[in-house]
């Protein structure tokens, strides 16, 4: 594989594939992840490679799939479980808020729950209810759990690699509608992950403002850093990659560097990682600010039916009228 240009989806195969091999007591376990490779080919020929004691279908049932792997993992195992949709996620929200979350810190220390909950999140897949979804704010905001949001696929083999290896659990959110999209990047396993699992990343550097994103937010930021370039705007794009913790240090770097930001998201404003960053800007960059921190990102309704779905979905035009209205100040 050394140098192979990758889809997302192929480099989160390669990346699980290569944690499998590193260490036995890394096991997959989820609905059709086996035979089938998951509904969207993340798992595609793991089973076949390493056995169904290794890669195991479950039940169409998320609260004991998780429940299951926390089991696995008080017992020196090191489970991936994928929620096969987003919305799927919510039967087993008991077990991860009250179980997965907060076994370390009851057991003061002694016990840890080395497991990866994979979920591919949001939209632009044309999709029904309950399969368009970016809830990553509740787990963000649940102590205990550390959250993390892959782009491209280099991020995507070396992050699921290092998600798997941390010792507590990690909610792996994946943009379901970059896994297979043209324009593959290359993927070298031999180069070794260029940051830690809780780096952000300057994709793009820039003076006059800070476009703040991650998962599929990423493309549609680098695009319009690309449209501002034509009018002779210079705009800074930070992938987080890391909703928590987030790297506050990179952030709030490029923030007083710009004086200008704008975060961009899929999901909902109200109470998203819009506001936690908002306020934690304002906080810390006050005196370098020249204009209010701006959030682009869901209306807040409900993920609408599919044939409004990018009437609902930041885009282009979207994050270039909130560059406009931040510039004006």
């Amino acid at each position: 594989m050394a140098g192979s240009k990758l889809t997302l989806a192929k480099g989160l195969n390669a990346g699980l594939r290569a944690a499998m091999e590193k260490d036995p007591k890394v096991v997959l376990m989820g609905e059709d992840v086996g035979k089938l490779g998951g509904v969207f080919r993340i798992t595609e020929g793991l089973q076949k490679d390493f056995g169904e004691d290794r890669v195991l279908d479950t039940p169409l049932a998320e609260s004991g799939i998780v429940g299951s792997a926390v089991g696995l993992a008080l017992r020196g195992y090191r489970p991936v479980v994928e929620i096969q949709f987003d919305g799927f996620v919510y039967p087993a929200f008991d077990q991860i808020v009250s179980q997965v979350a907060k076994m370390h810190a009851r057991s003061l220390g002694h016990l840890t729950v080395p497991m990866v909950i994979r979920i591919p999140c949001g939209g632009g897949i044309g999709a029904v209810e309950h399969h368009s979804e970016s809830n990553e704010t509740y787990f963000a905001h649940t102590a205990g759990l550390r959250v993390v949001a892959c782009s491209n696929a280099a991020d995507g083999y070396w992050m699921i690699q290092q998600a798997i290896e941390s010792d507590d659990p990690v909610i792996f959110f994946e943009p379901k509608r970059r896994y297979h999209e043209r324009g593959a990047i290359e993927v070298d396993p031999d180069a070794g992950p260029e940051r830690g699992l809780h780096e952000a990343r300057v994709v793009r550097e820039g003076e006059d403002l800070t476009l703040l994103c991650y998962g599929p937010m990423a493309k549609v930021c680098l695009a319009a850093a690309d449209a501002a370039a034509e009018e002779g705007r210079s705009l800074e794009v930070v992938d987080l990659r890391s909703l928590s913790p987030l790297d506050t240090e990179t952030i709030l770097a490029s923030v007083k560097k710009t004086g200008h930001a704008v975060v961009v998201h899929e999901a909902q404003t109200f109470l998203g990682l819009g506001a936690e960053l908002a306020a934690q800007i304002q906080q810390e960059c006050f005196y370098h600010l020249e204009a209010p921190v701006l959030r682009v990102g869901g209306y807040n309704i409900p993920y609408p039916p599919s044939r409004f779905e990018e009437n609902f979905l930041p885009d282009l035009d979207r994050v270039l009228d909130a560059v406009d209205r931040s510039l004006e100040y």
